[in-house]
């Protein structure tokens, strides 16, 4: 599974608006956000469709983004993970 690239991102568009909102998140590069020195969230895109990987804990979970209502839930879990 590659990185989502910039066509994909484009239809996060929103989503990485909202993400760009978090103080403690730092963009490095289109779609690949940072907390401090440690990767956080990033896309993948294949096939299937576009899937985000966010650090909860020392893990990666990955997250289907493909619909408003997966995209809601990846939005809960980085609040989680931000322990907002």
């Amino acid at each position: 599974m590659k990185h989502a690239g910039l066509a994909a991102l484009g239809q996060l568009e929103s989503t990485l608006r909202d993400l760009r909102e978090f103080p403690d998140l730092r963009e490095r590069s289109t779609g690949v956000f940072y907390r401090k020195s440690r990767s956080f969230l990033h896309f993948h895109e294949d096939a299937t469709g576009l899937y985000a990987d966010l650090r909860v804990g020392q893990e990666f979970e990955r997250f289907p983004v493909n619909s408003a209502i997966d995209r809601d839930v990846l939005m809960a879990a980085v609040h989680r993970a931000l322990e907002l």
